[in-house]
Parts: structure tokens; sequence; C-alpha cells
């Protein structure tokens, strides 16, 4: 789809679902990467993430169309067009818009440190999420020697393309 055909299809949803005109452009920025899409107070273009439309398909782009008009509109008419706003919330309602698109990243579980170290006299360990000099540092709790127990599984991969490379 062209950012030409986009622009129809917004100003078509524009005339059958608000029942007005939409007098501006539609534009895919492949730029954007949290978001579906958005609409631009300044020019009062709407940008729409060409992921969103690749990775979920028709259904959702007609979703996310619909909800950027929502604040295209709103803004137009002087209305409170913000996300918390109630002419916001009430418009979305009335015209069966998403309040969210789906997600386009998946959350990132949250790790206990990439780097394990372990102390050689307590047998302490010590999780980091940054690597550390094992000769320069000692154990906080008795100052023994630290010996590195597991490494980051992205220096393994690294290491392994690597080596590979060479090959």
């Amino acid at each position: 789809m062209t950012n030409e055909e986009l622009t129809k299809l917004i100003a078509k949803i524009s005339r059958d679902v608000f029942g007005k005109a939409f007098r501006h452009q539609g534009i895919f920025n492949s730029r954007l990467r949290t978001t579906g899409g958005r609409y631009l107070l300044s020019s009062h273009n709407i940008e729409i993430n060409p992921a969103s439309y690749n990775k979920f398909g028709y259904d959702e782009l007609i979703g996310i169309i619909k909800h950027e008009l929502c604040h295209y509109h709103l803004h137009l008419e002087g209305k409170g067009y913000k996300h918390r706003d109630k002419d916001f919330r009430k418009l979305l309602q009335e015209t069966g818009s998403p309040r969210f698109c789906s997600l386009l990243t998946e959350k990132r579980r949250q790790t206990n440190g990439f780097y394990l170290y372990e102390c050689i006299s307590c047998k302490s360990q010590f999780p980091r999420k940054i690597r550390m000099n094992t000769a320069k540092y000692r154990c906080g709790r008795c100052s023994g020697k630290l010996r590195t127990l597991q490494r980051k599984v992205a220096d393994e991969k690294r290491k392994e393309s690597i080596n590979k490379s060479r090959f």
C-alpha cells in the first residue's frame, strides 16, 4: 500500500465513520517503533507504522486509522483530543475505535544479572549486569577472591559467530 492509497483510505473512513472530510495526508512512517500510528498536531497529518499493518493486517490498520482520526477531528474542532479527555473517550466509544493497538514488541523479561560471580572462600554469589574484573575486585563479605561462574549469553553467541566466520 502506498501513501496515496493510505490517504484515500483515511479519507474514506473519515467520511463513512465520522461524516467529516479528511483534508490532509496519511503517511507510512517506518521509524515508529512502539506505536501503531500518530496524529501530528502541527501539520495535521496522520502517520501509520507499516510494521503493524504487515504484522496484524488490514483490520488492525482500520482500527489505528479510526483512533488517529478521533485525535484529528477533535483537535480541529477545539475539543479534548488527548487520551485522558472525556471528549476523546466518548468519540472512541461512539465510533468503535480501539483505545490501544496490538503490541509490536514483546515485553522483555527482567533478568537477575547476566554475569554470575562467586567468592572462592565463602561461596557467596553475586549476579551482575555489567562485567567486572575479578582480579581487581574482592568479595564484600569476606574479602576473598572472586571467580566467574556464568557469562553473558550474548558474549557466547558473539564468540561462536567469530569462530564460525574464521573457517
